[in-house]
């Protein structure tokens, strides 16, 4: 199965939204959304007001509160963040609209198990 699970247009979520796959949301969500080891995307015309944490966080539509990703951030140019937004890297394109704090980090080494 090639689809990956997510939150349509139509949709409002008060609470947490936990997954361990790719996840689009199209549609509000109030809280904390954790997508663990994967990419989250927040379509243009979705509303996000929570903390969030993954992989790699694509931004296209409204997103306020805290988000931090182990590997990246791409805010797209139809993008309206407010909070504080931390990854090792992030790219934000022109026409994204900004406001908070904005700040890189270090990437988490991983680790090796000895056999």
């Amino acid at each position: 199965m090639n689809m990956s699970a997510g939150i349509g247009q139509t949709i409002r979520i008060k609470g947490e939204v936990t997954a361990r796959e790719p996840f689009l949301i199209a549609g509000q969500v109030e809280g904390t959304v954790e997508v663990d080891g994967h990419t989250l995307t927040v379509a243009d015309g979705a509303s996000l007001v929570a903390t969030v944490t993954a992989d790699t966080v694509v931004i296209q539509g409204h997103v306020k509160g805290g988000v931090s990703a182990s590997n990246k951030i791409v805010v797209e140019a139809t993008a309206k963040i407010e909070g504080e937004f931390s990854a090792p890297t992030i790219s934000i394109a022109e026409g994204a609209s900004i406001q908070g704090k904005v700040e890189t980090t270090q990437r988490k080494a991983k680790l090796a198990v000895a056999s």
